[in-house]
């Protein structure tokens, strides 16, 4: 979900385990030409950026050693899934009265699914997230560990030794390629 941290803790985690770190919605934005996913989804559109996500994730599934923090809304396409199972998937569970503390902390206008909504920034926040979360739940349960905000790490599988992310991490053979060096073009 939005505002979880995933970014934050993917580079944590890539500086500690020796990782490259890469942001998926950062990989997007760079094949696009454009400066933010905000306006991707205003030229664009959700459909085009999730499109462009896919390809990302085909991308970086073939890239090793890397933490990738995705999109909260990766989740919902089967597809990715496919890319994301050849890692560890990691679900940042954040209470929704959380998640909207902390972007109505920063603002809204950076997150584009949050742009249309009418209220101020924890109400729309607040609103969005629980529309979200409903639709991707189900979704995000398909993660290999789950690191709850409020249970700490008791739900991460027994002996799996990195704390708190919701990305993938794929690991075989050194390739240390840095993420402006990977193109998602076809």
């Amino acid at each position: 979900m939005m505002g979880s941290g995933k970014t934050t803790v993917g580079k944590i985690l890539s500086q500690a385990i020796d990782y490259s770190f890469c942001d998926s919605d950062t990989l997007v934005e760079q094949d696009v030409g454009v400066t933010t996913v905000t306006e991707l989804f205003q030229i664009y559109g959700e459909d085009f950026f999730r499109d462009k996500e896919t390809k990302a994730l085909e991308k970086l599934s073939g890239v090793h050693r890397y933490v990738v923090s995705t999109g909260g809304g990766a989740v919902i396409r089967d597809e990715n899934w496919t890319y994301m199972g050849k890692g560890i998937s990691v679900w940042l569970d954040v209470p929704l009265e959380e998640l909207a503390r902390r972007i109505a902390a920063v603002g809204t206008k950076t997150r584009p699914l949050l742009v249309n909504e009418q209220g101020d920034a924890y109400t729309k926040a607040f609103r969005r997230l629980s529309a979200l979360f409903e639709q991707r739940y189900e979704a995000y349960e398909n993660a290999s560990a789950r690191v709850s905000l409020e249970t700490g790490f008791r739900l991460l599988p027994a002996g799996f030794g990195f704390a708190g992310l919701n990305c993938a991490i794929w690991q075989v053979p050194l390739d240390h390629m840095p993420c402006d060096q990977i193109k998602v073009r076809d």
